[in-house]
């Protein structure tokens, strides 16, 4: 299915900088993060546990989605949704800027 460039322009990505990341207790794969855009901060739940140390992230800039329905996990509502990649061999990887660039800023 192709999404028009219009559709494509509806989606809010940016870069976050992770500040604190969370265990919630009870979960065997799910992450919390606290994540900085400048302007506010958001909560972002994610399955990476079993992929990454949550000293992975700390301080860390990655990709993120804004604007896609909020969801919660173990009772905690994501807030927005970082970016991977993941192939059949079951490898995960996260989507991070190649360069410095302000948290906040836009993928386009």
């Amino acid at each position: 299915m192709e999404v028009s460039f219009e559709d494509f322009k509806k989606m809010d990505i940016r870069v976050g900088k992770i500040i604190k990341v969370e265990e919630p207790e009870g979960s065997k794969t799910m992450l919390k993060m606290t994540v900085d855009f400048g302007n506010e901060q958001r909560i972002a739940m994610a399955g990476l546990k079993n992929y990454y140390k949550p000293e992975d992230f700390i301080d860390k800039k990655f990709v993120f989605i804004l604007n896609l329905e909020r969801k919660k996990f173990l009772g905690i509502e994501s807030e927005c949704m970082i970016l991977a990649a993941d192939n059949e061999k079951g490898d995960v990887v996260l989507i991070r800027p190649e360069k410095e660039i302000e948290v906040g800023s836009r993928i386009r």
